[in-house]
């Protein structure tokens, strides 16, 4: 089979490399890809929104079967888009991808159907939202409507800290039209999860729970980023919990999507806070996290290609979904400033690859001498397995030490939390 995946991150390097190992994948195309994902398929520099492009290019080549795996294309259409030019495709369609592409339409979804969440008022006029604010307990949270890259999402520790946070969303547009509507909810406690699950429209299968680290610095210091490591399985999500997740989110997420017209087949991705009155949705995602793929996906010892196709097929119910009863641990390497501002083009020396180490490339490109070198500000996503957790952390840093490129910043604490947990 000839297999189409759509995009250019680490994400997507993961979906790719677990594809390599089906029988049927012949041959993989990445649309753009980038520098590291070349050593794995074939990039073609199509835009990841460019859907014209991206459905012309399927037709031309004869895709078997295309991946559409960020957040944008899928709210765009793509997988309608190839659908109805006769391309297979796994991902939700457009009406179905706005569990993620709006804030506004998943709480009213949460609170329709009764899915536990946390309250929130929505706004669309900033003097509302401002004259809210005055006497909102603190800390809360602000979040974007729409898309925002992971970054829409802002806990005020301070009363000031979430006005500003207003005025920068619906004033100054600092995530475009994404913050014409903002929704400002209570702050919830507890350890995070995140669960990502195969879904056919009908039927859900979970995937191993995980842990990202969304804070720059040591400790949960610093800005919010889009992810700077995780691990594979969550401590925090127990048998109970997980049962309790099945019965009062995930199943009844599935229904009400049904209900509404929308089912969603693909990946989803749930954001969930075990807090002391059960575990609550933080956000959904419509579609495989960054970088949680990077440690379930090693973990997964089913066929990727075969699920993908179950879950386009609404045959999930008949397919194996098995994962290594071991562990995971992704380390992102970035870019010494990211979130903000940082330099690129510094060569990479990755560390090699082996049964238990693979490196993840995020943010690099090739340069005029061939050369591998720093594209982005997530540049690698480090990931190894092990036995058990702190088998798969120490695994994981004793890569990151063989691995090197100018200006590298990493996080030395991923999966401190949960290894805690499990002393």
């Amino acid at each position: 089979m000839k297999i189409l995946v759509v995009g250019s991150g680490g994400r997507e390097h993961a979906i790719i490399k677990a594809l390599k190992k089906s029988p049927e994948a012949e041959k993989i195309y990445c649309l753009p890809g980038n520098g590291g994902i070349a050593q794995d398929a074939q990039c073609v520099n199509i835009g990841a929104k460019d859907i014209d492009g991206i459905v012309k290019f399927a037709a031309d080549n004869a895709i078997d079967f295309a991946v559409v795996a960020p957040d944008d294309p899928l709210a765009l259409g793509c997988v309608d888009a190839l659908e109805n030019a006769g391309i297979p495709a796994f991902g939700p369609s457009k009406a179905a991808a706005r569990i993620e592409a709006s804030k506004v339409f998943s709480k009213n979804l949460m609170e329709k159907y009764g899915i536990p969440t946390a309250s929130c008022k929505i706004f669309t006029n900033q003097e509302d939202a401002l004259e809210y604010l005055k006497s909102a307990p603190i800390p809360i949270v602000i979040k974007a409507d729409g898309l925002a890259l992971g970054k829409g999402v802002i806990i005020a520790q301070t009363r000031e800290e979430a006005n500003a946070a207003v005025i920068d969303m619906m004033e100054n547009k600092v995530f475009g039209d994404s913050g014409s509507r903002v929704v400002i909810e209570e702050f919830l406690e507890g350890p995070e999860v995140s669960v990502l699950a195969f879904t056919d429209g009908k039927v859900l299968k979970p995937m191993v729970s995980s842990m990202d680290h969304k804070r720059a610095l040591d400790h949960d210091q610093g800005l919010n980023t889009g992810g700077m490591g995780t691990i594979a399985p969550n401590p925090f999500y127990t048998e109970d919990v997980a049962k309790r997740c099945m019965e009062e989110i995930f199943l009844p997420t599935i229904k009400a999507m049904q209900a509404e017209g929308c089912p969603f087949k693909g990946c989803l991705y749930f954001g969930l806070m075990i807090t002391k009155n059960g575990p609550k949705v933080i956000e959904y995602n419509c579609r495989f996290g960054d970088p949680e793929t990077q440690v379930v996906l090693p973990l997964l010892k089913s066929d990727l290609l075969s699920i993908f196709q179950a879950c386009r097929n609404e045959t999930l119910e008949n397919c194996e979904v098995e994962f290594d009863d071991g562990a995971a641990c992704c380390v992102v390497m970035a870019s010494n400033g990211y979130p903000q501002k940082y330099e690129t083009g510094f060569p990479i020396t990755l560390a090699p690859d082996t049964d238990l180490v693979t490196t993840y490339v995020a943010g690099a490109k090739i340069n005029e001498k061939g050369e591998l070198v720093t594209g982005g500000g997530r540049v690698l996503g480090v990931t190894a397995r092990g036995k058990c957790l702190h088998c798969a952390v120490k695994n994981a840093y004793e890569a990151v030490e063989k691995t090197s490129f100018a200006n590298a910043y990493y996080r030395k604490d991923i999966g401190q939390k949960a290894l805690n947990k499990e002393a």
